[in-house]
């Protein structure tokens, strides 16, 4: 099994540069970010979504870009695996995006995981003029748009939310033929169709999505579509509540990749963390 580790990358926390160079010394596997642009002062929505949640962390509102932090991990570090945990697809110009992915993935020769997620913040959505009951639809045209660009020397897309005209577009991915896509969050009928139509990967959270009742499904929707589950790697993120015990059940699972939480803090809290971290790779 491979390790990672997650962290919202802040003002107030061991610098992206530091961090990497400190997760590959170590010998982890892949340093995942998230993202989100800006935190609407309203808060209408509960933190993920959910009703009854605690107040949301501070650090939901003080990220810095994550594929600028990124891009500068990839510079300081040579095999650690680089991810995005997740990228708000369906906020994003998919035309932006796509060159993004596409630059950080050459830049850190092929070191580039593209985790993506639809998204809970419905006034962060409004703000960039995305209907929440749309964003599904909206990720999943972004992407096909996004692997249209990385593959084809003239690529074009006309869909219900997106279209473009025919154009050129590179850097193309070093990564053949992308970076691996990897949908975080849980599944269920509504999402069974995006992984089994582009997809390489599922990484729900441990501690809040049901993994196994997922798997279960998912076994039976991917059969009847006709795809081999066993093309989907499965990971799982732990943004809190890690419990080192849970991980023979997990590769029991098939499970293939934990991320691990980091606190968005100063280094001196941080690196006992990591060394703690690192007992678990063998």
């Amino acid at each position: 099994m491979d390790f990672g580790v997650l962290m919202f990358p802040t003002d107030q926390a061991i610098q992206p540069i530091e961090l990497a160079k400190a997760v590959e010394d170590r010998g982890f596997e892949s340093l995942w970010f998230p993202e989100h642009s800006h935190i609407p002062v309203s808060r209408e929505t509960p933190w993920g979504g959910f009703k009854g949640m605690p107040p949301l962390p501070e650090e939901y509102k003080r990220t810095h870009d994550q594929f600028v932090a990124l891009a500068a991990c990839a510079a300081v570090t040579t095999k650690l695996m680089l991810g995005t945990g997740i990228t708000l697809v369906a906020q994003r110009d998919p035309l932006w995006t796509a060159k993004e992915v596409a630059s950080l993935d050459m830049i850190s020769g092929g070191r580039f995981l593209f985790g993506i997620g639809y998204g809970w913040n419905r006034e962060e959505m409004r703000n960039h003029k995305l209907a929440f009951k749309d964003r599904r639809a909206v990720l999943r045209e972004n992407i096909l748009l996004m692997k249209e660009l990385w593959t084809k020397d003239e690529a074009g897309f006309e869909g219900t939310h997106v279209k473009v005209e025919k154009s050129w577009a590179w850097p193309k991915p070093v990564t053949k033929p992308h970076p691996p896509i990897i949908l975080g969050g849980a599944a269920g009928p509504k999402t069974y169709p995006d992984l089994i139509e582009f997809c390489d990967g599922w990484m729900p959270i441990g501690g809040l999505h049901d993994v196994e009742g997922g798997l279960k499904g998912m076994r039976e929707a991917f059969r009847s579509a006709g795809r081999d589950l066993s093309t989907l790697d499965l990971g799982v993120f732990f943004p809190m509540g890690f419990d080192a015990t849970q991980v023979p059940a997990l590769a029991d699972l098939g499970v293939k990749r934990v991320v691990l939480p980091l606190p968005p803090k100063p280094a001196a809290e941080v690196l006992p963390i990591l060394d703690g971290y690192a007992k678990l790779i063998g």
